[in-house]
């Protein structure tokens, strides 16, 4: 299989099947290993062809190698990402939002499991764009596309090389940076966040940078009655989009 520069790899069913479904024109080459049993293996390859993708079968240690030794369930594709945006796609994607916005922001979530959780949850939750740091941050590995289940191929992923600039450029254009943190005394349940909303969730440990803090217009946190003092980013941020959306129904 040889790969494009712009590709990324897909490895498992569950990944593969969810391109071949949303963007099969983004899936150039799908790999299975010749000892598949698995009917599903063989019915995803026979959709692959239907879409004119080609097909190449191989002994199982060949994906296992290219996968490193990643669990595969024998299927691999390569796959040019369509979704992938730089700072200067910004103003072209808010345009395209539905009204009223809702973005996802991941200030430094570096590990990839979080990030492809993130990720699905905000695709289930309807956000129409997730922004990340372009350093700091858990890349678009074949982990993060995994745990994603498919959301992180077809939703709007901007990588920023200055999150600051891009946040100033949302509070620009109307829409309200809601940040959690700590420190802050607002529950979002107390707070109206169904208009245009940016959520802004911190990384692993440390949370939000100072700066990113200090440009958000709400500092929310989420009520604690138990004996921990935190939830997993991906956990806080099912919650809060969730809130966002029962809000929006009720409006």
């Amino acid at each position: 299989m040889k790969k494009h520069p712009q590709s990324s790899l897909l490895i498992g069913l569950h990944s593969v099947d969810a391109a071949l479904n949303r963007s099969p024109e983004s899936v150039r080459h799908v790999v299975i290993a010749d000892e598949a049993r698995n009917p599903r293996v063989r019915d995803l390859a026979a959709r692959a062809r239907d879409a004119g993708v080609t097909v190449e079968v191989q002994p199982r240690e060949v994906l296992d190698r290219r996968s490193d030794r990643q669990k595969h369930q024998d299927v691999i594709a390569d796959f040019i990402a369509q979704n992938i945006l730089a700072e200067k796609d910004l103003d072209r994607v808010l345009d395209s939002l539905p009204a009223p916005a809702l973005i996802l922001v991941l200030d430094g979530v570096q590990d990839p499991h979080n990030l492809g959780a993130c990720l699905r949850t905000a695709d289930a939750a309807g956000a129409g764009l997730v922004i990340l740091p372009k350093d700091g941050s858990a890349g678009m590995t074949p982990v993060v596309r995994r745990a994603a289940a498919g959301a992180a191929d077809v939703l709007p992923v901007l990588f920023a090389t200055n999150l600051a600039r891009v946040l100033r450029r949302l509070k620009e254009q109307g829409i309200w940076l809601a940040g959690t943190t700590d420190g802050a005394t607002q529950d979002p349940y107390d707070m109206d966040l169904g208009g245009p909303l940016a959520l802004v969730m911190g990384g692993e440990g440390k949370g939000m940078r100072r700066l990113t803090a200090e440009l958000c217009d709400y500092r929310i946190r989420i009520p604690m009655q138990g004996t921990v003092n935190s939830l997993n980013v991906s956990v806080a941020t099912a919650v809060c989009l969730y809130e966002i959306n029962r809000q929006r129904r009720l409006q």
